[in-house]
């Protein structure tokens, strides 16, 4: 039976950084598991990668949810990275931190430690930013932050139309004020995808006091009495078990985390016992808190020529696939959106509710929400996408089974809260009033989707029950608390509550979702737990 100091379950974002971080120490030793495999898939690394790696079995959970009421009974599919890197290797590559009343909301809830002026050091810490080091940004991080490479006639316009609309021009939606519209900076370096894994774990593993161990699925948590102190897991069909003298820590995400200690006996003991699992510590907060970005999307027809659309099959994609090759620029090194802007629902309101995903170009929409495929349509095209930011939906996830091999049940009741409903239309709206902007009167032709016949709000309530989705973000699971909260599953240190060496540090300790994407938040939480560790064991 291996034994080691540290046991980090999940080598996604959070656990990169761990591993990274823990291992720095020769005399420390630091297992890290992983369910997936080595991050060696091309389309990882190039950045418009994210459109097969959305739906590549090999590399992707690819959860389902249960059929939401609110959104006609459908079910949405969960993209979660399965691989090194996580769902860093599979995302957007979109580089936001949400608002600083984010965190100092956390600090309120009774959570010491979490404040904006507590976590602004560590997104400097981990940051490479590309405009230089100043108040807000730091320049010697392993995550290197960009501009896109790729300009776009079409984007430029929608940003003049914001303008012309009423949002301010922000240059940097990370800095003093999220509020406006401009481009979003992505994780990338030379044209390539940074993800944790290439950022933070693969400097790591040249450490012999680091092993990584790909294709291990955890079966459960070993304790003794409440104690953590190692690790079952299944292995190229052996089972093996490690232990560790100081911690484990679990970064197996919204998803993954609780699961793994609802199978380990920690969660609501009703719903164990259900599934014939002993309860070592009856914890009812684990799984459920359950948060997510709910997004839904305007799609025009453009006149001009520039959309992605035009540039992404036949000849003009051969020829950005050779621009990539040869330069590392071009359409292969786009996000699936180009252009943010920071809106809200209501001018009362202190900070916007709303976040556009903007892109010059339009997916194809059935493929996108039947099978969650990145395809552009044929025709070119604009979309302007609103996202709920603040939402006031809570939902679960709870295992199906005892087997770590069965999906829990995913149930994130989207559009169940009123309010968010009402933030829903407005951003469509909004996205409505850009689009009508003089700046866009040469760029754009008709409404696609909903349409012009949608005009109500009712009618757009519905189009986005319909047609709306998840902008994979999913938060809260086993939400940071103080013991006197009894849904409470991790205190400020991320330590479990009533449970001894055993740590969650992924973004499901958040207990209020951060406003915006949700990898940068789920890195500084990892950097500043690494420091909480280490502190812990001198």
């Amino acid at each position: 039976m291996a034994q080691y100091d540290y046991i980090i379950i999940g080598a996604g974002s959070a656990g990169c950084v761990l591993a990274n971080r823990l291992s720095d120490d020769p005399q420390t030793r630091v297992l890290l598991l992983e369910a997936g495999g080595p991050d060696n898939s091309p389309m990882i690394h190039i950045p418009a990668g994210y459109s097969h790696t959305i739906k590549d079995p090999k590399i992707n959970w690819l959860y389902k949810t249960e059929p939401t009421p609110g959104t006609k009974d459908r079910v949405h599919v969960w993209p979660r990275g399965k691989v090194l890197g996580g769902s860093s290797s599979i995302n957007g590559l979109l580089y936001i931190r949400g608002q600083s009343q984010d965190y100092d909301g956390w600090r309120q809830m009774g959570n010491t430690g979490w404040g904006w002026d507590d976590v602004l050091p560590y997104f400097k810490k981990s940051e490479n930013q590309q405009h230089g080091a100043d108040d807000f940004h730091g320049v010697e991080g392993p995550l290197t932050v960009t501009d896109a490479t790729e300009s776009n006639p079409i984007s430029d316009a929608v940003v003049e139309a914001g303008v012309q609309a009423g949002l301010p021009r922000n240059p940097d939606p990370n800095g003093a004020s999220q509020e406006g519209i401009g481009y979003y900076q992505l994780t990338v370096r030379k044209g390539k995808r940074v993800s944790a894994a290439i950022a933070y774990l693969r400097p790591a593993m040249k450490r012999q006091n680091l092993v990584v161990e790909t294709h291990a699925l955890a079966n459960h948590i070993v304790f003794r009495g409440r104690r953590a102190v190692g690790v079952s897991y299944r292995q190229n069909d052996q089972e093996l078990e490690a232990r560790a003298s100081k911690e484990i820590i679990l970064c197996g995400g919204a998803v993954n985390s609780p699961q793994l200690l609802q199978l380990s006996g920690v969660g609501a003991g009703e719903h164990l016992r259900t599934h014939g699992i002993e309860t070592v510590h009856h914890l009812p907060g684990v799984g459920e808190n359950l948060q997510d970005h709910f997004i839904a999307g305007l799609l025009y027809r453009v006149i001009t020529k520039g959309s992605l659309n035009e540039r992404s099959r036949g000849w003009p994609l051969v020829k950005e696939i050779a621009k990539w090759a040869l330069t590392r620029r071009g359409l292969l090194t786009m996000s699936p959106a180009h252009v943010f802007a920071f809106a809200k629902s209501r001018p009362d309101l202190e900070t916007p509710d709303i976040q556009f995903c903007i892109l010059p170009g339009t997916l194809d929409s059935d493929k996108f929400l039947s099978e969650g495929k990145f395809e552009l349509e044929r025709e070119p095209g604009l979309t302007l996408a609103p996202i709920v930011l603040h939402p006031e939906s809570r939902g679960s996830i709870r295992i199906s089974s005892p087997s770590p091999l069965d999906h829990p049940a995913i149930e994130p009741n989207y559009l169940d809260s009123p309010r968010d409903q009402q933030v829903i239309v407005a951003g469509l709206k909004w996205g409505r009033t850009i689009a009508n902007q003089s700046a866009l009167d040469a760029v754009l032709g008709h409404e696609v989707s909903p349409g012009p016949e949608a005009k109500t709000d009712e009618h757009l309530l519905e189009f986005s029950q319909k047609a709306g989705s998840t902008i994979y973000h999913p938060v809260g699971t086993c939400s940071m608390g103080p013991s006197s909260d009894p849904m409470a599953v991790v205190d400020h240190e991320l330590r479990v509550h009533g449970i001894s060496h055993l740590r969650v540090i992924d973004a499901s300790v958040m207990p209020r979702i951060v406003s915006g994407n949700t990898n940068a938040p789920t890195i500084m939480i990892a950097e500043k737990a690494a420091d909480m560790i280490l502190k812990a064991a001198s």
